[in-house]
């Protein structure tokens, strides 16, 4: 609680102690006034002051002008007691919008704290501690067990653990080895590490996730501007409607001014739009906060309020259903001797730089040892031969075999077939692709419990990758072979019937996509920058089950703030009514606004718990 909050509350818990005592006091007439405008005042000199100043200003219609109209109105007609409550109650909502708000702002500023004060830069043998923004790419900085990352870069020297939980919500601490990447806004928890930086600060993971967060409060959902202009008209209707109620009674019908000042009094109070002027942009902010606990950067309420009503999923195959590097997928030996093929493959696939090559290798360290290799030959688009001990070992596809004359088998699994044969012999193949994103059948599986109608999958890749990839995902549909342009025009196609269509992708080439579709969803950890900078919601982490995540946080959220406007409304209006018929009292619009208002306020608060 901040100092403001604790004066405030003090002040409120005094005036609330003189209002009883000045109920007890046997007193009366001017007595009894001078008595209660003391707690009056006490609670209330600001409201005061606020309307007097905003008349001023010519902003007449605000909350603060109903409450001062209503509360000195109740000191007219003598109702003392009744117009200090309506103060102290008006104050005690005012209290908790702002420990609501406060409460908000610090899940926000949870995430803020990401910023790093400074970096440990080598220069000339020496360790200079400056600001981030300071240092340039290629620079070498240090970074120490449970220092915070200042700067994207790749670890040159050491190993460690890193804490990623501020940017993507994952708990676990992810290890971290020379020749990977870390970014900034993470926490390296263990070893010491060298990290060569890969680009300035500015445009760095950290500084990037900031913007995005300053920027989404600037971003307002189209009910949340609704209500923001319903405010403004709403004020001045109720204010006529509350000055008839006064005056027609008594001037057409000859009735007590009194009795309708006080029905008009009540009238004020109950109308004050404070709880859906206050609760729907809580309820959108406590959902971004939420979110953005769990990895989720939303990059304002508009996007949510889109998000909450998505139907059609769409994909872009690498990098978001897949892991979007080469893997060795299955090993399918001849002679049932997987480790002699794979000593073959892995040993002549190290003389080249090609990615499948690079993923055979990694797959099967302890490979033959290459000294023992001759006659090294890498035949573009084929293949490499080579001899060991006279005889003649052969890596590579179809067209290798076929120009050898050995005989070779298909593969049933998607993916690139990489063939070993030592001498005249066929020893197997295997078989190397872009591996499924574990998680990725779950979280189509979740999508469709949520309502999603419609999953597809675009992807640049053949046919018969995308068959085998929709089989392990269980996506709906899926388009191959597309190039940027063609990705666009399906996400076009799919947005002529109607339906709120969702784009997932990581590539600088998914922009376009990105950018068409009604909510563009960027998977952040390793997306490009252009996919982020043209997405409308970020995921900071790879897994795809966030996105499941995403839209039952922003469904919720609206469901919330649904319930806030129809619970505030059907309130106001039913007391509204019964005021003006003269059935409820100053008490029952207190409740009405401001017991309204706190209801609305906790509610709101509930978004905050993701």
């Amino acid at each position: 609680m901040s100092r403001k909050q604790k004066k405030n509350l003090i002040r409120i818990i005094l005036a609330a102690l003189l209002l009883a005592i000045c109920w007890l006091l046997p007193t009366k007439g001017l007595l009894r006034l001078l008595t209660f405008l003391v707690p009056y005042l006490l609670v209330g000199y600001d409201v005061l002051l606020k309307a007097g100043r905003n008349i001023l200003h010519g902003q007449v219609f605000d909350e603060q002008f109903l409450m001062a109209v209503a509360t000195l109105g109740a000191f007219v007609l003598g109702e003392y007691p009744e117009g200090v409550a309506v103060m102290l109650f008006y104050q005690v909502g005012e209290w908790f919008q702002s420990v609501a708000v406060g409460k908000s702002r610090r899940s926000i500023a949870a995430l803020m704290d990401i910023r790093p004060d400074t970096a440990t830069v080598l220069r000339e043998g020496r360790e200079c501690i400056v600001e981030p923004d300071q240092v340039q790419p290629g620079e070498i900085i240090l970074i120490r067990a449970g220092e915070r990352i200042p700067l994207d870069g790749e670890i040159i020297e050491g190993n460690t653990s890193v804490n990623t939980a501020a940017l993507t919500g994952e708990s676990l601490p992810v290890d971290k080895a020379a020749g990977e990447n870390v970014v900034s806004g993470t926490v390296n928890l263990t070893g010491l590490i060298k990290v060569k930086v890969q680009s300035i600060y500015d445009e760095s993971t950290v500084a990037r996730v900031l913007r995005l967060m300053e920027e989404s409060a600037t971003k307002k959902a189209r009910v949340e501007s609704f209500i923001t202009r319903f405010a403004r008209v709403y004020t001045p209707c109720v204010v006529a409607c509350a000055l008839l109620l006064f005056l027609v009674p008594p001037l057409l019908f000859r009735q007590s001014f009194a009795e309708w000042g006080r029905r008009a009094l009540v009238f004020l109070v109950v109308s004050c739009p404070c709880a859906l002027v206050v609760s729907v942009p809580l309820s959108f902010f406590g959902g971004i906060g939420g979110a953005s606990r769990q990895g989720i950067l939303v990059k304002g309420s508009n996007y949510m309020e889109g998000l909450s009503r998505v139907d059609t999923c769409v994909f872009d195959k690498t990098g978001t259903l897949t892991r979007g590097e080469f893997a060795v997928a299955a090993v399918h030996a001849s002679n049932d001797d997987e480790r002699e093929m794979l000593d073959i493959a892995a040993a002549l696939e190290s003389f080249s730089s090609h990615p499948i090559a690079e993923s055979i290798v990694r797959a099967h360290a302890s490979h033959l040892d290459k000294s023992r290799l001759s006659a090294v030959t890498e035949k573009a688009g084929e293949g490499i031969t080579a001899m060991l001990d006279g005889q003649l070992l052969a890596v590579g596809n179809g067209r290798l075999m076929d120009s050898l004359g050995i005989a070779w088998k298909e593969c049933h699994i998607a993916g690139t077939a990489v063939h070993i044969a030592k001498g005249s012999q066929y020893l197997g193949h295997v078989v190397v692709s872009d591996v499924v994103k574990p998680e990725a059948a779950e979280a189509i599986r979740q999508l469709k419990d949520l309502g999603v109608t419609r999953t597809v999958m675009l992807t640049g890749d053949r046919e018969e990758v995308a068959v085998q990839v929709q089989k392990t995902t269980g996506v709906d549909l899926y388009r191959a072979q597309l190039l940027p342009q063609d990705k666009v025009t399906e996400v076009e196609k799919l947005l002529e019937d109607g339906h709120t269509l969702a784009f997932a992708g990581d590539g600088i080439n998914d922009a376009p996509a990105l950018s068409r579709a009604d909510l563009g969803i960027a998977m952040g950890a390793m997306g490009s920058d252009a996919a982020i900078e043209a997405a409308d919601v970020v995921l900071m982490d790879d897994k795809l089950t966030l996105l499941a995540k995403a839209i039952s946080i922003a469904r919720r959220t609206m469901a919330i703030v649904r319930q806030n406007i129809i619970f505030a409304i059907g309130v106001k209006v039913l007391v509204m009514l019964l005021g003006a018929l003269g059935y409820a009292d100053m008490w029952i619009a207190v409740f009405a606004d401001v017991g309204v208002l706190i209801l609305a306020i906790l509610n709101a608060m509930r978004t905050l718990k993701q």
